[in-house]
């Protein structure tokens, strides 16, 4: 197939021609053709080969399962060999793990195997969905990469596996940030390999680095043949705003350290209105008497302060001084400044800003300044992610990001039933006109719950937001556990005991995403968990993700939401002070008017994010050509 490459490294070359306009078409036909009553046949038959391997012999179920290794090897995974081989692996999960596949679970894996995106609700089994679908593609002699949330994930799912695979002779690696060069290249040779995408990304450019300087031996990877991308619109449209730059570090120059000082201490002779502004798309800008400004203030300074590279330095000191506020963007740790992802709540490990804003911060925050570090290699999402030859993926909200994900990657989703019915409630939301009020109201009502034994999940944007609501609820006297950046390293246990009746947990930004909250029987009579939503996410895509934590697997739970009018996206509305005067009034209008701004500003801002993505590829594209880099990376 032309664009295609095998041999000791395969991949797709050629990326895909993005067709926005017939995405939604492709979705449509896709979805007609895999829809309930082919899930339904398929399952049907799956669970009709499970019952005939199920009453054989243990040699002859190991003959068999031999035999279609060989027949999927040489035919692929077209249904007719899928169906036993699926049911092959679900006799294995239930002798290993003591656990039986549900129907959704294998009308998943079978999506999965379709390539498409699945969408599967929180909570329904998509980790062992996605292992199932891994084992049958490896079985078929696929090398698979699955892609989960953070490390901590990585070796549980992957621990989770290994036994099941080495039931059906494949072996399972992790891949996590702390492995060395060996450790690596050891992981990513198993039949299946658990990383993080950025990992995995980052090895990949490491490869292609080899590559370019002519060193044909210790490369990371096998090539890009299969991915299962968990929490896909997590990672291929919320982490694609952003470019994956490789650096390395360079020794630290005096000079540019004085200049980097300089432009800093300039910075704040700055007036904003007068001297610069701040644009929504481009960040600082300079007017005239700024410019003007700083001929003035260079003075006797070296002549590059009067010129671009000098505008350009004082440029990302003011970034650093009005823009990147800490709590938001950033944390300090031991001295260090850490960025923050902003997707995930989490502490972004490995990561820093280039060009000079890093050690801007750094001089803000008063830490030891860090060498700067030049790139070397740079790719996106959009680009890598269709390099694969085999692409699929899952999460429990796609709807919204149907087209962009057709569109930019040529994935199709399908939904997939609920395994029990839902028992979730949704209640009306509270609307507060600032954040204060919203944080007391918030405690009142986890102090209320908490009374009644129910266990409580409150959502926030920032780092800074819930050290906010932490402060109100330690005033009422509440105890509370709090995950965000600045606490993240027991995030499995503190989400692990999140259902205990009368536990309030604070999480930043769906912090602990991944993580089941187990629920003892007494907190499922007493009405489950209930979710708190004081986001106000660019996407309802991540309000669904918050909200879909309580009612799992047909468990009770309740969620609501908490406006306030000053938060994040209402308070850049037109109409934000006529909202805060109805913020007074009680009742459906006032209700009605928050949602109804909400859900504007959301549209606005999903609309900027798209635009963000796809200058970001167009960009990455350019640079691609310019530099004319071949091989298995940019």
């Amino acid at each position: 197939m032309p664009g295609l490459c095998f041999g000791d490294y395969p991949q797709r070359l050629a990326q895909p021609a993005a067709r926005p306009g017939g995405a939604w078409l492709m979705s449509r036909l896709a979805r007609l053709r895999g829809g309930p009553a082919r899930m339904n046949s398929f399952v049907a038959s799956v669970r009709r080969h499970e019952a005939r391997f199920g009453a054989m012999a243990e040699a002859a179920r190991a003959a068999q399962l031999q035999s279609l290794r060989a027949q999927t090897a040489r035919d692929g995974l077209g249904d007719a060999l899928l169906a036993p081989v699926l049911a092959l692996v679900s006799l294995a999960c239930a002798r290993t793990l003591g656990l039986t596949p549900h129907d959704t679970q294998l009308a998943a894996a079978h999506i999965l195997l379709n390539r498409q995106l699945a969408e599967m609700a929180t909570g329904e089994g998509k980790t062992l969905a996605a292992g199932i679908a891994a084992l049958a593609a490896a079985l078929a002699g696929v090398p698979v990469h699955v892609l989960t949330a953070n490390d901590y994930l990585v070796g549980r799912d992957a621990a989770m596996l290994r036994p099941l695979a080495a039931m059906l002779g494949l072996s399972v690696g992790a891949v996590t940030q702390p492995m060395d060069q060996a450790a690596r290249q050891a992981a990513y040779r198993c039949d299946i390999a658990y990383c993080t995408a950025r990992e995995l990304v980052f090895d990949y450019l490491r490869d292609g680095l080899l590559q370019r300087r002519g060193a044909g031996s210790g490369r990371l990877l096998r090539g890009l043949c299969m991915a299962i991308v968990d929490e896909a619109d997590a990672i291929l449209i919320d982490e694609a705003r952003i470019p994956l730059v490789l650096s390395q570090q360079q020794p630290a120059d005096p000079r540019e350290l004085q200049a980097l000082a300089l432009a800093w201490r300039l910075s704040a002779e700055l007036e904003g209105g007068r001297d610069f502004r701040q644009d929504g798309a481009r960040g600082i800008v300079l007017g005239s008497a700024g410019r003007t400004r700083l001929r003035t203030l260079a003075g006797s300074a070296p002549p590059w302060l009067a010129a671009r590279r000098g505008e350009d330095l004082v440029r990302l000191a003011l970034t650093a001084r009005h823009l990147l506020l800490k709590g938001v963007h950033y944390h300090v740790r031991d001295r260090r400044v850490c960025l923050i992802d902003e997707t995930t709540g989490r502490n972004a490990e490995g990561r820093s800003w280039s060009g000079g804003l890093q050690q801007m911060v750094e001089f803000k925050e008063g830490c030891e300044l860090t060498p700067p570090a030049a790139s070397c290699m740079q790719i996106t999402y959009q680009r890598f992610f269709p390099r694969y030859l085999w692409l699929c993926g899952m999460s429990g909200t796609l709807a919204e990001s149907r087209g962009e994900l057709c569109a930019s990657y040529g994935l199709v989703v399908q939904r997939v039933p609920l395994h029990r019915p839902a028992r979730r409630t949704l209640l009306q939301p509270g609307v507060f006109a600032s954040a204060d009020a919203q944080w007391r109201a918030v405690a009142a009502k986890a102090a209320a719950l908490r009374s009644a034994g129910r266990p409580v999940l409150i959502g926030t944007d920032t780092v800074a937001d819930s050290e906010a609501l932490s402060q109100a609820l330690s005033a009422a006297g509440l105890p509370h556990a709090v995950l965000n950046a600045r606490c993240d390293r027991h995030e499995a246990a503190v989400v692990a005991a999140a259902g205990a009746a009368g536990a309030i947990t604070v999480a930043t930004s769906m912090a602990g995403r991944g993580t089941d909250i187990a629920l003892p029987p007494d907190v499922s009579a007493r009405g489950g968990l209930h979710v708190i939503c004081c986001q106000q996410n660019s996407s309802p895509r991540m309000d669904r993700q918050l909200i879909g934590r309580c009612a799992r697997q047909g468990e009770p739970g309740s969620a609501e939401r908490a406006i306030a009018l000053d938060g994040r996206l209402l308070a850049k509305q037109p109409l934000a002070a006529a909202l805060r005067r109805l913020a007074g009034a009680s009742g459906w209008h006032a209700r009605w008017a928050a949602r109804l701004a909400l859900q504007a500003a959301q549209s606005a801002a999903q609309r900027r994010d798209r635009r963000e993505r796809r200058l970001l590829l167009q960009r990455d594209t350019e640079l691609a050509g310019w530099l004319s880099f071949s091989g298995p990376a940019e």
